[in-house]
This record gives structure tokens, sequence and C-alpha cells, in this order.
């Protein structure tokens, strides 16, 4: 497999703590507001695009449109976990995309690939503890260990461990955020299932982890399919 270019680490930073700012000024913001950010977003999005290979293109394509789906039936449908305004805010979906890319980005830091033993060992230690902890609480995060576990098996046997300890990171940092922000707020339980869920789950990294999947599996399949439609053009 041809060896893909990296996106700087220092990205990861950046896209994070512009996604952080967006849940800071969405957290009493208005409605419209909410949409400007959005528009915002969508830019940098389309900015950091331009720093990747069609590969990754493809694979946090793959990752916003998967990812949309599932905001759309789980908070405005089911009600899993509600927004502000009980809506998908404009911002979340090229927020799915800066997050893949921030995870990317940190997954595959040169001092991250030297140590990856070490920080995979410290992911799980610390993300396992805390989820061992919520357990023990009133709201007993059932679901956030579900999801711890999903992390554990993608780390091990994923199509991409750098990935998915980026998002580890990531995702708890943005989910962390997001609830203690007031920005969204889950159920303590899940509507279909009646599984006790954390406000946040603290295995959030490992339910992000099946959007992770979805692009990194789907993603050479959608490449090919527009290269071969360029050729025809």
């Amino acid at each position: 497999m041809t060896r893909q270019p990296r996106l700087p680490a220092p990205w990861a930073a950046v896209l994070m703590g512009w996604l952080t700012v967006v849940l800071l000024l969405d957290s009493d913001g208005s409605l419209w507001q909410q949409r400007v950010l959005g528009l915002l977003t969508w830019v940098v999005l389309g900015v950091a695009m331009t720093r990747v290979s069609p590969l990754v293109r493809a694979q946090t394509a793959v990752v916003v449109a998967f990812a949309t789906v599932i905001e759309y039936l789980c908070s405005p449908l089911l009600e899993v976990y509600l927004y502000r305004f009980e809506n998908v805010p404009m911002y979340v979906p090229p927020g799915h995309g800066l997050v893949y890319l921030s995870a990317y980005a940190l997954g595959h830091a040169l001092w991250v690939a030297r140590h990856q033993r070490v920080c995979m060992a410290a992911a799980l230690l610390g993300l396992g503890g805390w989820g061992l902890y919520a357990l023990l609480q009133p709201r007993h995060d059932v679901l956030g260990m579900m999801w711890f576990a999903c992390l554990a098996v993608f780390l091990w046997k994923g199509p991409s461990r750098e990935v998915y300890l980026g998002a580890a990171v990531v995702v708890t940092w943005l989910e962390i955020a997001g609830t203690a922000l007031d920005t969204w707020v889950w159920q303590p339980q899940d509507p279909l299932l009646g599984i006790p869920i954390g406000n946040p789950p603290t295995g959030a990294a490992g339910g992000y982890g099946w959007f992770d999947l979805a692009g990194l599996l789907a993603a050479p399949y959608v490449l090919r399919l527009v290269t071969r439609r360029r050729a025809r053009a």
C-alpha cells in the first residue's frame, strides 16, 4: 500500500481548539449564531481537507456522511442525547470531519508513533478506570463500558490503530467539554434497550470508532469510484 502523507500533528490542536471554541460559543448563543458557527466550521473543514491525501479526504467524507445519519437518528428521532435547541446543530456534520482529522493527525504524530504501546496502555488504563468508576455511580454508565470494550477491540484489531488512538483523546475531550457546557446532554437510559448511560458515556471514543471504521473501510471504494468517473469524464 502506498504510504499516505501525514497531517502535521499541530493540526490536531488547531482543529480541536476550533471545536472547543465552537462549543463554548454555542453554550449560551442564539440559533442564528449556531448557524453561523456551522458555516464557519464547514470552511475550516474545507481548508483542512486540502492538507491531506485523496484517501484521507475520502475517509473524512464517509465519516461525515455516516455520522450525520446517526446524529439525526439518535438525537431528534430517538432522543438518546439532546442538543440545546433539540436539533442537530449545523456545525455537527463538519465537526465530525474535524474530529476524524484531529484523531488522524494526533495518532500519526511522530512521538505517538515512537511510543505507541505506551500511549495505548495509557488510553486503555485511563478510560477503563474512568469507566469502572462511572459504572459504580448512581447513573451506572453501562453504555460507556460497552463502548470502551469496542475501543479496546478497535485498538487491538482495527484497520488503523493510529486513528483509534487519536480518537481516544479527541472524542473523550470533546464529550467532556460538550456536556460540561450543556451544549448537549445524554439521557439517563437508552430509549430502546433501557441501558443506563453516563453524561457523557466514558467510552464514547469506542462508539465513535464505528464512524472511523466506516471511513477506513469504505474510503478506498469511494475513491476508486470517483477516480473512474473522472477518468470517463
